[in-house]
């Protein structure tokens, strides 16, 4: 064979693996329940690209995966508005064009106006685009539990030690006592920390579990007498429950329920920003995001009625005072740290 036959045939063969390692890859890092299989695939065949997909299960492991590279390591992801403000102050987050967006114009009126949701700008730019959101109230089984429970102070009853499922989550968990105890959620003061640090211990004696995603609830209320829930993911654990059969009633307690607006954020380190924008676009396409409510359980930002407040019993995530010495703090509650032992 001559020899210039013989390197046409080798650079045809190199052919395959050259595309291979030219193939383009979108690193999305999302919660359960927002991207589904079909939906991943869809946009890949759309694009012709690939999505490597992440799932998280608290804003703790958010925290440690985009902090890991500062933002270096994923190109979209999703996170509320609360937490947001973290990310933009070390620089991950990258401002949002909702120009470039087309799908943010079919969202309802509030969603179209960035100014009028807490937390989705700073200095004149938007960092965030709403996406789904849910309140945190309380699950309850209609079995165990004889009336509806209309307190947190239900997660802490005695009478129903060893069937309460908790959210392993820092700053829920804090904020969630100070509600208990009447104190700002989001606004922690020195002398606030013994308080709910011993609260937080009556807690954990009171659980069964600790819980990160909402399957481990489904599994835990089928092999376990769980009494009540912490409804860390709203309605879609409401659903989930009911499809596996489980006798339910949720309830928005009277101290109020916190509530979360997540957002799709861009990193600032990404270099393929119009394939993040267009993901964040074709998250918003109806097909796509009512998926979010038809199959999950949770609200979409195209349909339905922004819940506002209710009269205060919404309690709208907060940036707090210390993330970092409430996720400290969690850790050393949550491994068995006698209360004498914490500060």
């Amino acid at each position: 064979m001559r020899p210039f036959a013989m390197l046409f045939l080798l650079l045809l063969g190199l052919v395959p693996s050259l595309s291979v390692q030219a193939e383009e890859v979108l690193r999305v890092l999302a919660w359960p329940g927002y991207a589904d299989q079909d939906l991943v695939e869809a946009f890949e065949q759309r694009h012709r690209v690939r999505v490597q997909l992440s799932i998280v299960d608290s804003d703790d492991a958010l925290w440690q995966r985009m902090g890991a590279g500062q933002g270096r390591d994923f190109d979209v992801f999703a996170v509320n508005t609360a937490e947001l403000q973290r990310y933009i102050d070390e620089g991950i987050a990258a401002p949002v064009d909702f120009g470039r967006l087309p799908g943010t114009r079919k969202q309802l009126p509030v969603f179209r106006n960035p100014a009028a949701i807490p937390g989705l700008s700073r200095a004149g730019l938007v960092y965030g685009v709403p996406y789904t959101y849910a309140h945190m109230g309380l699950i309850y089984n209609r079995k165990l539990v004889q009336e509806a429970p209309d307190s947190i102070a239900a997660l802490w009853d005695p009478r129903y030690q060893g069937q309460v499922l908790a959210f392993d989550g820092s700053s829920h968990n804090f904020s969630l006592a100070a509600m208990r105890l009447g104190l700002h959620p989001f606004r922690l003061r020195d002398r606030d920390w013994k308080p709910l640090v011993l609260q937080l211990v009556a807690l954990r004696r009171n659980v069964l579990a600790f819980y990160s995603q909402p399957e481990e609830v489904v599994e835990l209320f089928r092999t376990n007498p769980v009494a009540l829930v912490f409804a860390n993911y709203g309605g879609q654990q409401v659903r989930a429950l009911r499809q596996a059969g489980a006798d339910i009633g949720y309830v928005i307690p009277r101290e109020g329920a916190l509530a979360w607006l997540d957002c799709w954020v861009i990193s600032s380190k990404t270099r393929r920003r119009e394939l993040a924008e267009a993901w964040i676009d074709y998250m918003l396409e109806p097909q796509v995001s009512r998926r979010l409510s038809s199959h999950h359980g949770l609200a979409n930002t195209l349909q339905g009625e922004w819940p506002g407040t209710e009269g205060g019993r919404i309690v709208w995530l907060e940036p707090v005072e210390d993330s970092e010495r409430r996720g400290k703090l969690w850790e050393r509650v949550i491994s068995g740290d006698r209360p004498e032992r914490l500060p």
